[in-house]
Order: C-alpha cells, then structure tokens, then sequence
C-alpha cells in the first residue's frame, strides 16, 4: 500500500510539471498574435484591413494551439496508463518537453514568413518541429510500455498495441508535412492542421475501443 501511493505520488508530480509546460507553451502562442497600432491601421486602409492581412498568424496560432492540446490529451491519457515513474523515463519526458516549449519559435516563424519568399524554409522548420516531438512522444511511450515496464496492472496488452500503432504513424504523417514544405508552405501548413484534427479523432475512438475493452488480458 505505502509503495502504491509513493509510487502515485511520483507519477503525480511528473504529470503535474508538464502540464505547466504545456500550459506555458499554449500561453506562449497566442503573444505572437499582434495588436494593430493606429498607425498600421491608417496607412493600410483602415483597422479591419491591416487585420485581414495578419490571417497567417491566425491560422499558425489556431493549428500550433489544437496540436499542443491533442498532444497534452494523449500524454494525461498516456499517464492514466502509468503507474509508476524512473529517472530514464523523466529525461524522457523532458525531452519531449523540451521540443514542447521550442513551438512558439516556429510558429511565429511560419506566421511572418508564410506570404514571403522564405516561406517554404519557415514551413520546413515547423514541420520539422513536429516531426522531432513525434520522435518524442514515441521514445516516451515505447521506454514505458516495452515488457510493460511502467504500466499498470490495469492495462491489457490490447490497448497497449492500440496507442503503439497510433503513435508510430506520427513520424511517418509528419514526415509528409517535411517533404511537402520544400514543394508549397501552405500545403505543409495545411496538412499540419489536418493532422491536428486527425489526432483528435484518431484518439477519441482509441479511447472508446479501449475502454471498451479494458477487461481483456
């Protein structure tokens, strides 16, 4: 019993500190969406123009925003299946959290560059970007769930090759987004916010399954 809630309280604290780091991250994105000033608005033809005009920062902010937030359900729901924690595992985790917090950068990158010639280079480095913390999320999984290693007792293997599956496809669907970047920006954009919505769906019915099949072994 004292070896379980020693063991809750440290799975606890990990989930606790990256979720301030999400939280950060997700906060980070919305300052990189501009106020107008009088100026820019007089010499652009008025406030609503010189807005219409920032809509890269709208859609970058809107897609880096639903990614960090698909990302943070799938890490709870990873955590839900954790249930202790080892020092391996938190570097891990702080690896991932490292490329969590670097988001900003690019899509404040992509946000100014998407109407110029460096267009195509901003969109490789936020494609990029989400490649490496796929890379991540799946190092961080894998280490937990190899020969259960982490995991409780609760979690049927089922379930365990579920997540794994799905994990695996997103260096393989973000490596698309790395190659379309050096071809268009806006289609390496674009399907980065695609992805966004997939992984929501994709992670809705992988909890429903599993859920429906927690009591299989």
């Amino acid at each position: 019993m004292r070896e379980g809630l020693e063991n809750q309280k440290e799975t606890g604290r990990a989930e606790a500190f990256s979720d301030g780091v999400f939280a950060i991250a997700i906060t980070l994105l919305i300052l990189e969406v501009k106020v107008p000033t009088p100026a820019d608005a007089s010499a652009t033809g008025g406030l609503f123009e010189v807005l219409r005009r920032q809509w890269p920062m709208y859609v970058a902010y809107l897609a880096s925003f639903a990614t960090i937030l698909v990302m943070w359900v799938n890490h709870h729901k990873m955590f839900t299946h954790i249930c202790r924690v080892d020092d391996p595992f938190l570097f891990l985790n702080g690896l991932l959290l490292l490329f969590v917090s670097f988001v900003p950068f690019p899509t404040a990158l992509v946000s100014e560059h998407l109407q110029f010639p460096s267009a195509r280079s901003a969109a490789l480095i936020y494609a990029g970007t989400y490649e490496v913390l796929a890379i991540a999320f799946n190092l961080l999984w894998g280490y937990a769930a190899t020969h259960h290693r982490l995991l409780g007792s609760h979690v049927n293997a089922g379930l365990v090759q579920a997540l794994t599956r799905q994990y695996r496809t997103g260096p393989a669907l973000y490596l698309i987004a790395v190659g379309l970047a050096f071809f268009s920006a806006e289609a390496s954009f674009g399907y980065c916010l695609l992805l966004a919505v997939y992984w929501a769906c994709v992670g809705s019915l992988t909890r429903f399954f599993g859920d429906a099949n927690a009591g299989i072994s």
